[in-house]
C-alpha cells in the first residue's frame, strides 16, 4: 500500500473504523510492532479524544481536518518517529508523562527500579532521593507519587530535559518535594548532603553499537541519554565512584543497566569496600534489568 496515493479525500466515506482499518493494515505491511494500537493511539490523538471514542464513533465519517492531521501523523510513523514523540506523552508507572525528542521515551522495564525504590522506603518516614539523569522525570515522579513523605532531587545535564520533567511534576503535583539541578552525573548537587537513595537509568548503550539500533531509537532519542561510552558502562562506573561519597549510612544505589553488563557493574561495585553485596533484579522479561547495593550503615 502506498500512503501517497490513498482516497484520503475521495468521495467514498473514510469513517473512523474504515481508517483504523486500512492504517492497521499498512502499518502491519510496514513492520511496526503494535500496528493496531499505533493506529489507535495516532487517529485518537488527531480527533484530539480517548482511544475508547473512537469506537463510539467508528461508524461516522472523519472530519478532513481529522484525516489531514492523521495522514502526517502516519507518515511520520512510517518513517520510524516512535508513537510517544508523535502525540507528546507516555505512560509510566500507570502515570501519565510528557516526553519529547529531549529526553527518552519511559520504558516499562524501568518500573521494577521504582517498585524496588518503593519497597525499601516503604518503612522511612521521609526518604531523600537523587535521580540521575532524570529525563522526563518518570522515575523520580512514580516515587514521589507513590511515597508521600520521599523528597528527591532531579538531576541532568540537558536543561531541556530538566525543564520537562518539572512540568511532569508540576502535573503530578509532586513538584513541591523535589529540586532540579543541572548537572553531569552528582558534580553539581549541594556538598554535604547525603542521600537514602541515588537512582539511575544512566547511558548504557556502548558508543559502536548505537548505528545498530531501531531507527526509532537510533534517529528520534537522545544521543547524549544512549551513549555509554565505548563499552557501554562508563558512565555508571563514574556514578558508582561518586555514589559512595553521597549516600547516607544504609543507602541505597540502584542502576538500572543493560543485560550484558549487570555481569559487569556487580564486577565494579565489589571493588569497593564501602558497598554490601550487590544484587541483581530481573524484568518482565526474565532479563538482568537492576543493579541494587546498599551502602554499610556506619
Amino acid at each position: 500500500m502506498n500512503l501517497a496515493v490513498v482516497p484520503w479525500m475521495s468521495d467514498a466515506p473514510w469513517t473512523f473504523g474504515r481508517l483504523l482499518e486500512w492504517t492497521t493494515g499498512y502499518l502491519q505491511e510496514k513492520g511496526a510492532e503494535f500496528p493496531r494500537l499505533d493506529a489507535e493511539v495516532l487517529l485518537a490523538h488527531a480527533a484530539n479524544c480517548a482511544r475508547i471514542q473512537l469506537y463510539t464513533r467508528f461508524n461516522d465519517e472523519a472530519p478532513e481536518a481529522i484525516r489531514n492531521s492523521y495522514k502526517q501523523l502516519v507518515r511520520q510513523r512510517v518513517d520510524g518517529c516512535p508513537v510517544a514523540y508523535l502525540v507528546g506523552r507516555k505512560e509510566f508507572f500507570s502515570l501519565e508523562f510528557a516526553v519529547d525528542g529531549h529526553v527518552l521515551i519511559p520504558r516499562p522495564d524501568t518500573e521494577v527500579l521504582v517498585m524496588e525504590v518503593l519497597r525499601l522506603a516503604k518503612p522511612q518516614a521521609a526518604p531523600r532521593l537523587v535521580d540521575v539523569g532524570t529525563g522526563s522525570g518518570a522515575i523520580a515522579v512514580a516515587c514521589l507519587k507513590n511515597h508521600p513523605g520521599m523528597t528527591a532531587i532531579a538531576v541532568d545535564r540537558s536543561k531541556e530535559a530538566l525543564a520537562l520533567a518539572r512540568r511532569n511534576a508540576e502535573r503530578h503535583q509532586v513538584d513541591q518535594r523535589m529540586q532540579f539541578v543541572p548537572s553531569d552525573l552528582m558534580a553539581e548537587v549541594p556538598a554535604g548532603q547525603r542521600f537514602d537513595f541515588i537512582v539511575s537509568n544512566p547511558p548504557y548503550i556502548p558508543t559502536g553499537e548505537i548505528r545498530h539500533l531501531p531507527v526509532g531509537v537510533r534517529d528520534f532519542e537522545p544521543h547524549l541519554a544512549l551513549d555509554g561510552g565505548p563499552t557501554g558502562y562508563e558512565v555508571t562506573i563514574r556514578l558508582i565512584d561518586q555514589a559512595r561519597w553521597r549516600l547516607a549510612p544504609g543507602g541505597w544505589l540502584l542502576l538500572e543497566t543493560g543485560a550484558q553488563q549487570a555481569e559487569k557493574v556487580v564486577e565494579a561495585l565489589r571493588r569497593h569496600p564501602e558497598y554490601g553485596g550487590p544484587a541483581v533484579i530481573q524484568d518482565y522479561a526474565g532479563h538482568p534489568r537492576v543493579v541494587r547495593v546498599g551502602l554499610a550503615a556506619s
